[in-house]
């Protein structure tokens, strides 16, 4: 997941003064453009900017209303509610005249969350094909700029509404244009998509000021995040970089003198070099919050025989890019691929009888950096032979970005609420869509507070009441375990569960649909349709089965715990050809977790284990990848996971 960080002069920017829109001409938020989709069935909110006292006219469709603007220049009006149709043109009139084409009326839906909202058309599965066929004149985008902001803002720094093309739909939300599309295709009117999105974010930096003054864990940071002189804290930052690194930080890479590396040299002296593990992200082993270039040196050791040949070498995951050296020869690169497995073949006339040097210089451009991934995808393949090439490396930061001591999303709670979401209230919308999650993982109990917090608070701050707020629960992702164990990312789906409890909330599940070696899974089809089904269901009133079978008792009945569930419709289903359930593990009072074996009773699930004679809990997909979960209901929607037990979690 990569947080992008940007330079503070363009990140920290003041819109707030109103003198800056006290201005004779009239102007509205760049949120309202040629194209755009207005809400359907609501009055329709509309405001800007003008001279104070000045008198405002908006006409739309046959209706006209009319404003005038405050002593601070600002004016607002909400026109009359309007049925689907258009094309339509909006005019606003004061002393200049703004028009706006080819606007419609129908459905707008907020796009918002980490990486997995952000991720684009471009890079789903299927991409050309679905790229070439995404002719769509009646789905409207919109893509709110990625920008922090110390205090909420009132404007978007840039953006328009643009139609649905190939050309348009490539870089935008593949969730987002998937779940607008299956809109389109079952309702037959316009619709809007808004994406606000930002790869790596928490959920706390959505979340307004107003909201987070009120938690215990946030409200000491937003006090200092009011205080605070960005350039101070981006000396305080600069210094604590250089201890990191021991060393002034480095503006140009130093592993290269006069235009050569000379790092990657066979006989360099790399005795004062610091340890690092690998595969795992540099941020992980103290160079917190580093972005730049990092050198790796390692030493292997061949035999001669073992130099006769080519050998395949496979290094893992590189975030982001990556130039590779053997004995001073290049022998490969990848540029800005950091999900991507790095496999080069080393040309046998670079190798020698005993020791070879292997080194790589990684450029990362923010968020994680380094070589990563699972250490069993870190080898050399020599013949038939293969050489375990993880553990411990040589390791030196040679160049330090600028961004690294900067305010980044993460930094404080509100920042993206204050940039990129206040600024689009309260343009009228039928309700949000939401995919995040992965980088509260580790504060998941925390979530089950912070989630619900962010949903009241967007529906408090929009006014329209108790919107449908749609959310994806996470997918499965990682290596899936041998023995039962506890786990943050299951500890988080329960938190998205749990906030079902709020009114016309829904939940799409993923957890059959990932990649255990990609956080990012490309089928990103599903996800939109599983979401569209909550939407038919809770914001359309339509009859459709939106949700997989959810967990609601747990009876203990001679040895064996009976489970039943709702969201059931036409009935339980096992995906196997043998009838066997998978997935589930049972505990005693011991609190020992052991695998299970289940069935399908009827429409009930019957869980045991000869190891458990007195069962007290079962759980089922209680980890970060139960890849082999084959519970679903008849309709073909996967069961929730979910626990019967109230035990002390991880993440507390």
């Amino acid at each position: 997941m990569k947080t992008k960080i940007r330079s503070i002069a363009t990140l920290i920017i003041s819109f707030v003064l109103a003198g800056q829109f006290a201005l004779a001409e009239v102007k509205l938020p760049k949120i309202f453009s040629t194209n755009m989709v207005l809400q359907q069935g609501t009055e329709i909110p509309v405001w800007g900017w003008a001279e104070p006292g000045e008198r405002v006219v908006v006409q739309f469709n046959g209706a006209t209303s009319r404003a005038k603007a405050n002593k601070e220049g600002k004016w607002k009006i909400k026109m009359p509610a309007q049925e689907y149709g258009g094309p339509y043109t909006l005019t606003v009139k004061g002393k200049n005249t703004l028009v706006f084409e080819n606007v419609m009326v129908g459905e707008v839906w907020i796009c918002s969350g980490q990486s997995n909202m952000q991720w684009q058309v471009s890079q789903s599965n299927n991409a050309e094909q679905e790229i070439a066929s995404a002719n769509y004149p009646n789905i409207r985008l919109f893509k709110v700029p990625m920008v922090i902001g110390q205090f909420p803002q009132e404007d978007i720094q840039d953006g328009e509404w643009v139609e649905c093309t190939p050309e348009t739909v490539s870089q935008f939300s593949a969730v987002g244009y998937f779940f607008g599309r299956g809109l389109l295709e079952n309702l037959d009117v316009p619709i809007g998509l808004i994406q606000l999105a930002w790869g790596g974010t928490v959920a706390e930096t959505w979340t307004s000021g107003k909201a987070i003054s009120n938690d215990p864990d946030f409200k000491e940071q937003l006090v200092e995040l009011q205080n605070v002189d960005f350039e101070e804290y981006r000396q305080q930052q600069l210094e604590r970089v250089k201890k990191l690194l021991g060393s002034e930080v480095t503006t140009e890479d130093v592993g290269y003198k006069d235009g050569k590396p000379v790092w990657s040299a066979y006989d360099f002296n790399d005795g004062s070099w610091n340890t690092i593990e690998t595969p795992s992200l540099w941020e992980e082993q103290g160079y917190m919050g580093i972005d730049g270039v990092g050198w790796y040196r390692k030493e292997i050791w061949l035999k001669e025989g073992q130099t006769k040949s080519d050998i395949r070498l496979h290094l893992g995951k590189i975030d982001d890019s990556d130039i590779t050296w053997v004995n001073g020869f290049e022998v490969g690169k990848t540029e800005n691929q950091y999900n991507k497995e790095r496999v080069y073949t080393i040309n046998a006339k670079y190798l020698k009888p005993g020791k070879n040097m292997l080194v790589v210089r990684v450029n990362d451009t923010g968020g994680g950096g380094g070589i990563w991934g699972d250490p069993d995808n870190q080898f050399m393949v020599i013949s038939d032979e293969k050489m375990d090439i993880s553990g411990d490396w040589k390791f030196k930061i040679s160049k330090a970005s600028v961004r690294s001591v900067n305010v980044g999303p993460n930094s404080y709670p509100t920042l993206l609420y204050n940039a990129m979401v206040n600024p689009v209230i309260p343009y009228g919308i039928k309700g949000a869509i939401w995919y995040q999650g992965e980088a509260n993982a580790s504060r998941a109990k925390q979530y089950q507070r912070v989630f619900p917090n962010l949903i009241n608070d967007w529906r408090n701050q929009w006014g329209q009441g108790d919107f449908p707020f749609l959310y994806v629960s996470l997918a499965n992702f990682r290596k899936p375990v041998d023995k039962p164990a506890n786990s943050e990312w299951a500890e988080l789906r329960e938190a998205q569960t749990k906030a079902l409890s709020l009114p016309n909330t829904g939940m799409a599940l993923a957890i059959d649909i990932g990649e255990a070696d990609d956080i990012h899974p490309r089928n990103k089809q599903d996800v939109g349709k599983r979401l569209m089904l909550n939407a038919l269901k809770i914001a359309y009133g339509r009859d459709v089965v939106h949700s997989g079978p959810m967990f609601e008792s747990v009876q203990y009945v001679a040895g064996k715990a009976i489970l039943s569930f709702t969201e059931m419709d036409s009935g339980l289903k096992v995906k196997d050809k043998y009838g066997y359930l998978k997935g589930f593990t049972i505990a005693g009072r011991d609190k020992v977790f052991h695998w299970a074996k289940a069935k399908l009773v009827g429409n009930k699930v019957e869980v045991w284990s000869p190891m458990v004679p007195v069962p007290a809990a079962v759980r089922y997909g209680w980890a970060d990848n139960p890849d082999d979960l084959n519970l679903y209901n008849r309709e073909g929607l996967p069961a929730n996971p979910f626990r019967t037990d109230n035990w002390e979690g991880i993440t507390k």
